[in-house]
Order: structure tokens, then sequence, then C-alpha cells
């Protein structure tokens, strides 16, 4: 593992950087001080703009460790971005901190903490945030994200990545989160990700194996666990159905509501979903080590 200062005297966070199973280095950026908190950003996301809402909420308890998977952000690119590859890789960042940490992952970023916090003792407490559990996906929305997907696919084809970022968020936020979305440029942020998160889902429509969600994995998990989803999500009912899911088969859950927001809780209304999160995570995480 390693430390770093960035040589701009103007960026006031550490790179905190380790390295993959397969020897992929993962990285991200470290905010705050307090005890460790792991961030895990959605599919289109990474740790160098998504967060950027939710942590001036965070950064006074908590030092935030903001890391992005393989193929994004400061993470070393890869062929390889199966589910169980990123998995490896929030597992191996959780580990390198050299202490327990409080782990959060939002949408696709939770899936792959699930399936982090069932293999490693490193988690003290685990956060998820509306994770996708394709286990209770219906057929006719499972249609919906096949004709979003080849959409996108066609949009990367004629050089136009925002578009295909925006095709698909429409998809799983309301007019709302959308504008605040555009507010913060979340498009432009998810653009350069759009071609992997492709290639992933691609890979789970040929089929993975035990998936994160997959009832026998989270049966693993044994640390307290919040469930986090929006009064406002949409396609409704999935990501309810999911969080539902998911507190079914972990050990420790405490399922808890945002109110008035959806999936993009943590950029239209992040005081809320952190005030959830700083709560828990008081609760359940150890003070930092001095």
């Amino acid at each position: 593992m390693d430390d770093e200062t960035p040589p701009d005297a103007d960026e006031v966070a550490t790179i905190h950087r380790t390295v993959s199973e397969d020897g992929t280095e993962i990285a991200g950026r470290v905010h705050g001080r307090g005890p460790p908190v792991v961030l895990v950003p959605g599919a289109m996301g990474d740790g160098e703009f998504v967060w950027d809402p939710l942590l001036p909420f965070l950064t006074d308890q908590f030092t935030c460790y903001a890391m992005s998977v393989r193929s994004r952000g400061l993470s070393d690119h890869s062929a390889d971005v199966s589910t169980e590859r990123r998995i490896q890789d929030v597992t191996a960042f959780v580990e390198s901190i050299g202490e327990p940490v409080g782990l959060l992952g939002w949408s696709q970023g939770g899936r792959m903490a699930l399936g982090a916090a069932a293999r490693t003792d490193a988690v003290s407490a685990l956060v998820t945030y509306e994770p996708p559990v394709l286990e209770v996906l219906s057929e006719d929305e499972f249609g919906r994200l096949t004709e979003r997907v080849t959409h996108m696919g066609e949009l990367i084809a004629e050089d136009r990545p925002v578009d295909a970022a925006r095709t698909f968020l429409e998809w799983v936020a309301t007019e709302d989160e959308m504008a605040a979305a555009e507010r913060v440029d979340f498009m432009e942020g998810c653009a350069p990700n759009v071609p992997v998160f492709l290639q992933e889902v691609q890979e789970l429509g040929e089929g993975e194996g035990t998936t994160p969600t997959d009832p026998s994995t989270l049966a693993e998990i044994t640390v307290p666990s919040l469930l986090l989803c929006g009064t406002r999500s949409i396609p409704d009912p999935w990501f309810t159905d999911g969080v539902n899911h998911v507190a079914e088969h972990v050990a420790d859950p405490q399922v808890h509501e945002v109110d008035g927001t959806g999936h993009m809780g943590p950029i239209h209304d992040p005081e809320a979903v952190a005030d959830e999160v700083v709560r828990f995570l008081a609760a359940t995480t150890e003070p930092a080590r001095s």
C-alpha cells in the first residue's frame, strides 16, 4: 500500500494505492479525518467525481477513501473487468488500510461492497445505497435495461458518451434528480467510463456464476449493515425489492428510507443521505488509530 501527496500544492487530498489480486493497481483519494470509510462508486462513476456532493457532509467525522475499481479514475486499466475482479479490487483496497473500516457502496458500488464484505474481516460496518439486485429484476424491466444498453452502444459508436451516460441515468433517475446531476456535470464525469460499463454489462448477459447478491453470498456478511433506499426510486419497485432481498439474507440488517429522493440520492439530497450514514457509522465503526 502507498499514500502519497500529489505534487499540485492546491490539491488537499492524498492518494492511497494498493494492488489487487491480479497485480492491477487500485487507487483513490483520501479526504477528511476520523475513522476510515471506503467509498465505492456506482456503474459509470469513479472516485474522482461521484462523491463530491456527499463528501462535505462526511469529512469532518471520517477519513473517506474515495476509491475507483479498475479501468476507472486513478486506478489502472485492465482487460478483465469481471465482477470477481472488481470485488477483488474492493477487498484489496479495504484490507490495505491496515485497520477495520466502514464500507459504503452506491448502486453498482453497493453490489461490489456486498461482495467484499462477504469475504474479508477488514470491514467493521457496511452501508449500501440501492445496490442493483438482478435476482429481483422483472422481465419487463430487464427488457428496458437491454434497450437502454443497446442505445448506449449506438451513441458510443457516434462518439456521444455524455448522451450515452444520460440515456442510462434517465432510466434510474427522476426529473429532479437529473436536474441535480446536470448541475454538477455528472454525465460529463460518467462519460469516460461508459465503454467499460458496457463491457461489464455484456459480461452479465453472458452469465457470471454466483453473484454478490446471491443468498449464499449475502449469508456470509455478518457485520452490521445499513441498507438505504429512496422513497422516490425508479424503476419502481426494483431497488426497494433489492434492498429487501439483501435484508432477508445478511445477518444484521437495518433498512432505512431517505424521504423525497431516489436512486440518485447521494447527489440529489446528499445531506439527508449523509445523515443516515453518519448516524450508523458513528455507532458501529472503531475510533481512528493515532
